[in-house]
């Protein structure tokens, strides 16, 4: 057995092909897991609990099978699907996940993130993070029309688009200090993350001591897993 971890995969009606990939991995190989994480930015956009785009309800009820087959769900949010609540927990069978967390399994702990709050050089990015994440925002977004919340999450992912074309690549990734910070405060030497889309396994050290940062990609190609299992992390490419 194992558990399987997968981060960024943006389903959206633009790009169809992605869910279905999605899909056809969940009634699949993660049939077969102990657990699968999903590490933030499942979908494109999430505007609450109902919303009714058939493309991501379709997913959820993917991951409905997955869980009622006993694979234990558990999810982040992410930068772009951070208005989950309780029905989506109920609808999927998962569990919503703090960002950060330690999880142990197979004898040993990792911390897993979505990543973007790593991204600390990114100074305007972290005061929106810091905004949409306040709970008295989201309560004031959520009591809008559902076709208001969809129409303002077209606008932010415009927003967000002419925002990264505009920002150097080295400000778009985690920095330095603040990912030994987090090793040193977590005292583990394994971290899991995605949000930069540049999939990879790291070693460093911190404060002498060996440390590993794990990048799990994006799905816009090809499928990005990681597989944890009693050897360890293998972080694998499912071709589309």
């Amino acid at each position: 057995m194992a558990a399987l971890v997968v981060s960024d995969l943006h389903i959206d009606a633009a790009q169809p092909g992605i869910g279905e990939q999605f899909i056809g991995f969940l009634d699949g190989e993660a049939a077969g897991a102990e657990a699968l994480y999903v590490l933030g930015d499942l979908f494109e956009a999430w505007i609450g609990d109902d919303d009714d785009d058939p493309h991501r309800r379709a997913v959820v009820a993917a991951l409905q099978r997955l869980s009622a087959r006993g694979t234990e769900l558990y999810f982040q949010y992410g930068n772009r699907d951070f208005l989950y609540g309780e029905r989506f927990e109920r609808d999927t069978g998962g569990t919503l996940l703090a960002d950060p967390v330690i999880v142990t399994r197979f004898g040993r702990r990792a911390l897993l993130a979505h990543g973007d709050a790593l991204c600390t050089d990114d100074v305007p990015y972290q005061r929106l993070r810091a905004l949409v994440r306040d709970a008295a925002w989201q309560q004031a977004f959520l009591a809008l029309p559902r076709g208001t919340r969809a129409l303002l999450a077209d606008e932010a992912r415009r927003g967000s688009r002419q925002h990264t074309a505009g920002q150097a690549p080295m400000l778009m990734d985690v920095n330095p200090g603040t990912l030994a910070a987090l090793f040193r405060a977590a005292e583990v030497d394994t971290i899991v993350h995605g949000h930069t889309h540049r999939p990879g396994v790291h070693s460093l050290e911190v404060d002498g001591r060996p440390c590993t940062r794990i990048v799990t990609g994006d799905w816009y190609g090809e499928g990005s897993v990681l597989r944890w299992d009693a050897d360890g992390f293998e972080l694998g490419r499912r071709p589309r």
